[in-house]
């Protein structure tokens, strides 16, 4: 069956949740956003696109920074409501120099840092 980017459930903003996977580890790396066009052109050049909240601008990830997302699955969950890239990262995912944006565990009501940035 063809995939329709129209049967997905975007917000009132136009928006959905799009959650980056490294394909190989499956460390879950990143939360972003992207509307019709940018997972049409995710789907069309294998870069992953978001959509820049705060810049109003498509982003794709890596285009300054070097630390590219090449898309090797697109997955849409079972209420079209959200989306999951399986991606082959090239360096650290966080703008922070992390590998994942998920550095931070909440452990007895403290925050404990996982992991520190690449160097």
């Amino acid at each position: 069956m063809p995939f329709d980017p129209a049967s997905l459930k975007f917000n009132d903003a136009g928006l959905i949740p799009a959650i980056a996977q490294d394909a190989e580890t499956h460390e879950v790396l990143m939360m972003a956003w992207m509307n019709a066009e940018s997972v049409a052109r995710t789907l069309e050049s294998g870069k992953v696109t978001y959509w820049s909240r705060s810049r109003q601008a498509f982003w794709v990830k890596g285009e300054t920074s070097g630390n590219v997302q090449k898309l090797v699955e697109f997955r849409v969950d079972c209420d079209r409501d959200c989306l999951l890239v399986l991606v082959d990262q090239t360096g650290p995912a966080c703008h922070t120099g992390r590998r994942s944006c998920f550095y931070t565990a909440v452990e007895g009501g403290e925050e404990v840092e996982l992991m520190s940035p690449e160097v």
